[in-house]
């Protein structure tokens, strides 16, 4: 069978290849053309462009709404065409994948400004778990994962708590073999506090002991900004769609 997203540096499609999350769907089982990867929100497009496959709604899909990665100028007019009307153009901001580039003085002290504001990080046991899976602005930071087991088991994840309301957190969107790739979440009315800041840094401590690479993938600049004052650095930005 012909090999598909053999040079792709993305994490959740390294997840789709190695079977520990999300599907990746082939035109053909027998002989391929073109194939699909789906994790989340996400589908990765390689091989032969084809319009029949382009407008395939895998079952494992958001029935409204996905972001779509193409891995070409063809994917893009096809995907263009397939949805018009309903498909919208975005950057977004790949990290480089930097070994021994985290400051961890510099994440504690990030811990340390949410704790000065009485406010808890607590990583998420089986409460939390269930918790964020109760409003559609947390519903990500755990919302891959079918069960608290399996979360346990492939995840780790990180939330800002006061009064047992959860404010903000950092966690697992999918996981590789070698690594995570990060969901960061605020609640609207508490931005701009440093709480995704205080979370991401106790997340990436958190990876770090365990031996686990924390990878980041910035949906916009802000996120972008966010990575880069906790220590990554800049890789390159790219084409993907958001379908409705």
């Amino acid at each position: 069978m012909k090999e598909f997203f053999k040079n792709s540096q993305d994490a959740l499609v390294w997840c789709c290849k190695q079977g520990t999350m999300g599907n990746i769907y082939y035109d053909n089982s027998e002989n391929p053309h073109s194939a699909m990867a789906v994790l989340g929100d996400f589908t990765y497009f390689d091989g032969e462009p084809s319009e029949d496959f382009a407008l395939f709604w895998p079952p494992s899909a958001k029935k409204d709404y996905r972001i779509f990665v193409p891995s070409g100028k063809e994917w893009e007019e096809i995907l263009g065409k397939c949805y018009e009307g309903r498909i919208k153009k975005i950057t977004r901001y790949a990290m480089k994948k930097e070994h021994d580039i985290f400051q961890k003085e510099q994440l504690q002290q990030a811990i340390e400004s949410v704790l000065k504001k009485e406010i808890q990080l607590s990583f998420i046991d089986e409460k939390l778990f269930y918790e964020c899976r109760k409003e559609e602005w947390s519903y990500d930071l755990t919302g891959q994962f079918a069960d608290f087991d399996t979360f346990a088991k492939l995840g780790i994840g990180v939330v800002a708590v006061k009064n047992e309301e959860i404010l903000a957190g950092a966690s697992t969107y999918a996981r590789y073999d070698k690594g995570i790739e990060i969901e960061v979440d605020t609640k609207i009315q508490y931005r701009r506090m440093g709480l995704a800041y205080g979370c991401s840094a106790a997340l990436i401590l958190a990876c770090l002991e365990q031996g686990i690479y924390p990878g980041w993938d910035a949906h916009n600049l802000a996120s972008r900004a966010l990575a880069e004052k906790l220590g990554y650095h800049f890789f390159r930005e790219y084409v993907a769609y958001e379908v409705y």
